[in-house]
């Protein structure tokens, strides 16, 4: 695409998610004017936090903040400190494992206790956890700079970097045949490969390249921002505000502005604004059958969009209830006796009868998340998406009383007559209520067919003008890989637009 001349663009961003706000920092940042178009009364998408009127708080999405150095090198960029703005506090343990009937293991960053958490389980796969991290440090530092790029054509996928990962890549393994070279005991491997359910799959079915997951964990740590993952969200908005973006909450985003098959502008709240540039934030699947005409989407009509992968949903429970609990960890996964019936009920579009559940008491180290006295629980089951059409109206009130029994498991008897306050929300209420696309609460599936060039670009092809970022954009979901993927799809932006050539004229 040709540079257009040095001037003061303007970029419209549609969602005020976490992609859509590291974009808007760093265009802004840049020189452009940017306008934030966000169709709820509060930013952070996924990530925002929900408050209730009892004064309890609770992270709607992520809950794990992994991997804060790419973030902090957005706040530098913008003439900010993340560590002004957030105060993270870094866990250890970073979350408590339960096995069914079974042992539990405290999972930390001390490599010594963890290679003693790991002997409690089996004592000769203590021995695979340096050589693991060793590799897995050496797979990250050679697929980084894959992770830090745009793929846009078929000739990306031939570049240097892409040809030196592919010996550490494995593409022809699953996450838990690679772990097992490492580690024999069933449940060693489910520590190190649980971390597949960030991206809605499963280990027996994800792609090798994701140990990196669990890598990222015990390399670098985990972290709770104070406040939860939403004051991150806020505290991007104030950065982005001070630098100048206009956000306009509560104006939903109708169309995308096309003249001559490009986009000109977004139409939001009955009026056309002008835009050199347009970044949508908004989920793909959900988002650009409405946003686009099918027949200016070439390579991603609905056709195409209706028949990708999705990745699962998950069913929530978010429980204000009274007292300290202090059977449970900050972070608990509570792993099912039969993880691999589990895993593939939901595979199959069955609800699981017996679910792994994961449950976030962040007032073990953030007061600020629940009042004296009282606990915040945020309790996640990871059940099918809309895709293979559960009833969740009247599957509703059977999965809460399974997730309450469920509880029991973790320490937790009496939950029911604890709580004083509570919300659900089910994959219908995913799709309906927070637009997500087929209630696929971690985004298209990150299966080999569907990463890299086959993932929808950052520069999206159908239609100039148009970019994207979010978990459903290369390079992917989670926080830390949507950050990237920010400074992806901004650095496009500034390309095209001439913002870079602008900055070095200014300087």
């Amino acid at each position: 695409m040709p540079h257009l001349a040095p001037s003061r663009r303007h970029v419209a961003v549609i969602g005020a998610g976490p992609g859509g706000l590291a974009a808007a920092m760093q265009l802004a940042a840049a020189g452009a004017r940017v306008t934030v178009f966000e169709k709820d009364a509060v930013v952070g998408g996924r990530s925002r936090t929900l408050e209730t009127p009892e004064g309890f708080r609770f992270d709607l999405g992520p809950t794990f903040f992994l991997y804060p150095r790419i973030l902090a090198e957005i706040f530098a960029s913008c003439g900010a400190r993340l560590e002004d703005e957030v105060e993270l506090v870094k866990l250890d343990p970073h979350y408590r494992l339960q096995f069914e009937g079974g042992p539990t293991i405290e999972a930390t960053s001390d490599v010594a206790r963890m290679e003693a958490e790991i002997a409690r389980l089996n004592p000769a796969d203590a021995a695979g956890l340096r050589p693991w991290l060793a590799e897995n440090r050496r797979k990250l530092h050679a697929f980084k700079p894959v992770l830090e790029r745009a793929f846009g054509r078929a000739a990306d996928m031939m570049g240097g970097d892409m040809l030196r990962a592919l010996p550490l890549l494995r593409p022809h393994r699953s996450l838990d045949a690679d772990l097992r070279r490492h580690f024999k005991d069933e449940r060693v491997r489910l520590a190190f490969g649980f971390q597949a359910k960030y991206l809605g799959m499963s280990p027996f079915r994800c792609p090798s390249l994701f140990t990196i997951l669990s890598f990222l964990e015990y390399e670098h740590g985990v972290f709770h921002p104070i406040g939860g993952c939403g004051a991150v969200a806020a505290a991007m908005a104030r950065v982005a505000a001070r630098l100048g973006v206009a956000f306009r909450l509560d104006t939903p985003v109708e169309r995308i502005a096309l003249a001559a098959g490009r986009a000109v502008g977004v139409e939001a709240g009955g009026q056309r604004h002008a835009a050199d540039a347009v970044v949508v934030n908004a989920d793909f699947a959900h988002a650009l059958p409405r946003l686009l005409p099918n027949a200016a989407r070439r390579q991603w009509p609905d056709k195409r969009i209706a028949a990708a992968r999705y990745s699962c949903s998950t069913f929530m429970l978010y429980l204000g209830v009274a007292g300290a609990l202090p059977e449970l960890a900050h972070h608990n996964v509570l792993l099912a006796g039969d993880y691999r019936r589990n895993i593939h009920q939901i595979e199959q579009g069955e609800l699981p009868d017996l679910p792994s559940l994961y449950v976030q008491h962040a007032g073990v180290t953030d007061p600020t998340m629940a009042p004296p006295g009282h606990s915040s629980l945020y309790v996640l089951v990871p059940v099918p998406n809309l895709k293979h059409g559960a009833d969740w109206a009247a599957e509703a009130p059977r999965y809460r009383a399974l997730a309450l029994a469920r509880l029991r498991a973790l320490g937790l008897p009496d939950i029911e007559a604890r709580i004083r306050c509570e919300r659900m929300v089910t994959p219908q209420h995913w799709q309906d209520e927070f637009a997500v696309g087929h209630g696929a609460t971690f985004n298209l599936a990150h299966d080999l067919g569907q990463m890299l060039v086959f993932r929808p670009g950052n520069r999206f092809a159908d239609v100039p003008g148009v970019y994207l970022v979010g978990g459903g954009t290369h390079p992917g979901s989670g926080l830390p890989v949507i950050y990237e993927g920010a400074r992806i799809t901004a650095g496009l932006v500034r390309q095209d637009l001439g913002l870079d050539a602008l900055q070095g004229a200014v300087a």
